[in-house]
């Protein structure tokens, strides 16, 4: 009795210790065995809409100072981004450009908040940004006027068309020229992206 009690315990010590250091056996990760995070955005939204307007210098204000002023359009994108590895990565940075009717770039977001995406895992990632009638205007003056004479829109209305028709999913909102940074233990992945919600 006495002998098989002490097997039993001997085994289970035995089980134990091989359970241990299976779980205490990690996977170092390198550039041949560290697999690219997949990233797809998971959804869109108009946290903040206002309407439509804006005022130029020349409008006196109820209060406040004189200047142009346009209605703000805060945009949150959510990222969905699963780690195929065996071990978290570190997601360093996102940047991407953000346009409107496809061609049409207003604004360029950088998030470098780091997140941690945990082994065989998927975590959401948002990132916000703002635009306003006056800094798009700007934009489009500069840089974006030209695509605007083969669609037949002046700026006002194509401001007018993205103020009133994104906030209602009705103007396709592109992500482009995106630049997603991953880490781990020393081995760096840079992932393009590009997605448009339609």
């Amino acid at each position: 009795m006495k002998k098989n009690f002490l097997l039993i315990v001997l085994l289970l010590f035995g089980a134990g210790v091989l359970l241990t250091s299976c779980v205490a056996v990690q996977i170092k990760p390198t550039e041949a065995n560290f697999k690219a995070p997949v990233v797809r955005l998971e959804s869109f939204e108009v946290q903040q809409f206002d309407g439509y307007w804006y005022f130029s210098k020349e409008v006196k204000p109820s209060k406040g100072s004189t200047g142009h002023r346009g209605a703000p359009l805060l945009m949150s994108f959510i990222f969905a981004i699963e780690n195929p590895n065996p071990y978290p990565v570190l997601l360093e940075g996102i940047n991407f450009a953000v346009a409107f009717d496809k061609d049409f770039d207003l604004v360029t977001v950088s998030n470098q908040d780091a997140f941690w995406i945990p082994a065989d895992k998927t975590n959401e990632v948002r990132a916000t940004t703002m635009i306003n009638v006056r800094s798009a205007l700007l934009c489009l003056q500069v840089t974006g006027g030209s695509g605007l004479e083969s669609r037949g829109w002046s700026e006002w209305q194509a401001l007018e068309r993205w103020w009133t028709g994104v906030p209602d999913y009705a103007v396709p909102v592109t992500v482009h020229d995106g630049v997603f940074t991953f880490k781990a233990d020393g081995v760096v992945k840079v992932l393009p992206f590009e997605a448009t919600v339609e």
